[in-house]
């Protein structure tokens, strides 16, 4: 009987060390390594170890919270399991070789507040489904393959603090609903092929340091509510197709923005303040 309950203790011991996730996220895991040839990742999981032990995963309470793989050669596409991660507070696969689309099932992970797919070949429009993703903070897809609009879901990110879509190919332009996003400190739609008017409602954004608008379509005249920008320290709205235009600016304490105007100018520069 001794020799039963010590198998039994043994067993349980070896099922707490192998099994500290749930099977569900544990197979998600696994699906995003076969989906994205993990055995070629520059640092690799081995599958018959415990997950707490996997490169870039992150366990609080047997829930992972955190998948952190920049860097990491990632290739292929993201399956669609990545949606049983329900308890991610973070996701980082910036800088590898990941294509296809975005799966819509990132917006069953509802706890997430950074979302970072930059530097990839995602294709396709952004999913409008991410818009219910209320504890967003930070929404990074620059440097991409995107098409089509931003999505007016995103819109209801009202705790975001980053909205980074540059170097996509986005186009249509960017909605007049921005004022709801309060909280942005950074939004980049620069290097894509958006057009229409620079929305005046952008002045709402009183908490911005960085505005970059740059190399898109961009048609009439620079908002004067942006003076109310007090916090802005990164302006670039150069290369597009405004009735004026408009230097750079960055640096601590940029120059007003009464004084960006540049008749008739040929070229824009860099203006750095200490």
């Amino acid at each position: 009987m001794k020799t039963l309950k010590l198998i039994v203790v043994c067993f349980l011991v070896s099922a707490y060390t192998f099994a500290n996730v749930s099977s569900n996220e544990k197979e998600a895991l696994i699906a995003i390594y076969n989906s994205t040839n993990g055995s070629e990742w520059n640092s690799t999981w081995d599958l018959n170890a415990s997950v707490d032990s996997w490169y870039g995963v992150t366990i609080e309470d047997s829930k992972i919270v955190e998948l952190n793989l920049p860097f990491n050669n990632l290739q292929g596409n993201l399956p669609k399991e990545i949606g049983n991660l329900t308890s991610l507070r973070k996701l980082n696969f910036g800088f590898n070789k990941l294509a296809g689309k975005i799966p819509t099932e990132l917006a069953n992970l509802k706890a997430l507040t950074s979302l970072e797919l930059f530097m990839n070949s995602f294709e396709g429009e952004i999913p409008s489904e991410l818009g219910s993703l209320q504890k967003l903070e930070s929404l990074k897809l620059y440097s991409n393959k995107l098409t089509g609009n931003i999505p007016m879901s995103l819109m209801n990110l009202t705790n975001l603090k980053e909205l980074l879509l540059g170097s996509n190919f986005l186009t249509g332009t960017i909605p007049n609903q921005i004022y709801a996003l309060s909280k942005l400190e950074k939004l980049s739609v620069m290097d894509n092929k958006m057009d229409g008017e620079i929305p005046v409602e952008i002045a709402q954004l009183t908490q911005l340091q960085e505005l970059l608008l740059s190399s898109n379509k961009f048609t009439g005249t620079l908002p004067m509510e942006f003076m109310n920008l007090t916090k802005l320290n990164t302006f670039m709205v150069s290369d597009n197709n405004l009735n004026q235009e408009y230097i750079s600016v960055s640096g601590k304490n940029p120059p007003s923005l009464m004084h960006l105007e540049l008749q008739n100018a040929t070229a824009t520069m860099d203006i750095e303040k200490d």
